[in-house]
């Protein structure tokens, strides 16, 4: 018999054992201090109580039942990052230190991503080899709490092959090594039963029992269903458009130091954003500076297939402002009054945008990215910018100062 929980509840230590897993529902740990209180080794027997890949299973002889993906969402330089908007989770591997080959960890958690995706990629005999994946990830300051993320697949529906998992480079201390960036889904279950988990780790056929349906279309088809979660608050109040760490702060200060003697710098350093924000980004020009002191760009986004691509035109103005300096109306009413019919804008800032200004650009249905600080920040922390040093080496190198 399960215990049910409802979202965004919590379930007791006690209870972990009988528990069905629900999305973004939060599962205590225990309170003796030790590593007996970790919950995620009571809710899955056998995946033991430490490390990001816990398996039920060895991936060095090819006998993984399930697998556990545990992240603290606290490494500077290895951000794990799930996009609620498209179910996408990217999440690092097990080979973080030089002085080893990229498949040769203890855990064997590179081991098993790299065998995983091959078997995605194989018919419905190869994917049915495949492990369930559960992410759960810890809750800041509350103990050893976790939250359960979802039910995973190795890949997903837009994801090229590269795309999916990469051997990434990394160095540390003048040592060069590598590790995996991997992409998963996140499977449409808002219930994972308890039945289902138990029946697959005593080596039961995942097919059969309480099997989550996605799971069982992806295996004997390969398409997945993912869990998308698009936001029902479009205005972001000033504290979350600001970063919400001290280094992440310091980044963005940073970039405004950098900036602080030659301003106008600082929109080609927003285009480049931009392209890391839209990687489908095609030519965009830095305009000459205008009467009220800002620069704007002009640029294509482009779609479509390789043989047949089409572009559509973007307006995009910048302000290298302080944190205590948001951005009102008039400063984006000028970047509305450029935009022509089927033209979209963007709207980069190192500071926030107004209640208002957010307000007016959604109820009127303006086109307009409205890109803050934080989002400056993140975009910057998953493409390895995580560092005061990492982005000021960034700064100097694409737009030494005059």
């Amino acid at each position: 018999m399960s215990v049910a929980a409802s979202v965004s509840s919590r379930v007791s230590f006690a209870g972990l054992g009988a528990a069905d897993l629900i999305v973004d529902t939060a599962y205590a740990g225990g309170s003796s201090g030790h590593a007996g209180d970790d919950p995620i080794a009571k809710m899955i027997p056998g995946v033991g109580n430490q490390g990001g890949f816990r398996h039920c299973g060895s991936p060095f002889k090819g006998t993984v039942r399930l697998s556990v993906l545990y992240t603290t969402g606290g490494e500077a330089d290895w951000p794990d990052f799930l996009d609620l908007q498209t179910g996408t989770f990217t999440y690092f591997g097990d080979n973080r230190t030089p002085g080893r080959e990229l498949h040769a960890t203890s855990r064997g958690g590179n081991l098993l991503l790299r065998d995983t995706f091959a078997a995605a990629h194989g018919t419905a005999a190869d994917r049915a080899k495949v492990p369930p994946f559960l992410l759960f990830e810890k809750i800041p300051s509350q103990g050893r709490d976790v939250r359960f993320r979802g039910l995973l697949v190795p890949g997903g529906p837009t994801l090229t092959a590269d795309d999916e998992l990469a051997a990434v480079w990394r160095s540390t201390g003048g040592q060069r090594f590598q590790n995996y960036r991997a992409r998963f889904t996140v499977l449409d279950e808002a219930r994972i039963p308890r039945s289902w988990i138990s029946h697959v780790l005593g080596g039961g056929d995942p097919l059969a029992g309480d099997c989550p349906p996605t799971w069982r279309t992806w295996v004997q088809s390969g398409a997945c269903t993912p869990l998308l979660a698009p936001p029902t608050t479009v205005i972001r109040t000033t504290a979350d458009q600001l970063p919400d760490n001290p280094q992440a702060t310091a980044v963005l200060e940073t970039i405004r130091n950098h900036f602080r003697q030659h301003p106008h710098g600082f929109e080609a350093c927003a285009v480049a954003l931009w392209r890391l924000i839209a990687p489908a980004t095609g030519r965009c020009d830095v305009t000459r500076p205008s009467r009220d002191g800002g620069r704007d760009a002009v640029g294509e986004y482009i779609l479509g297939p390789p043989a047949d691509r089409i572009a559509i035109d973007f307006a995009l103005e910048a302000k290298c402002y302080a944190a205590t300096n948001g951005v009102g109306v008039r400063d984006v009413s000028r970047l509305i009054s450029r935009l022509r019919h089927r033209n979209f804008g963007v709207f980069i800032t190192t500071s926030y945008f107004a209640k208002q200004v957010q307000e007016e650009v959604r109820e009127d249905g303006h086109p307009i990215a409205l890109v803050c600080g934080r989002d400056i920040t993140d975009t910057l922390h998953q493409h390895g910018y995580k560092t005061v040093a990492d982005i000021q080496a960034w700064l100097d190198k694409n737009f030494p100062p005059l």
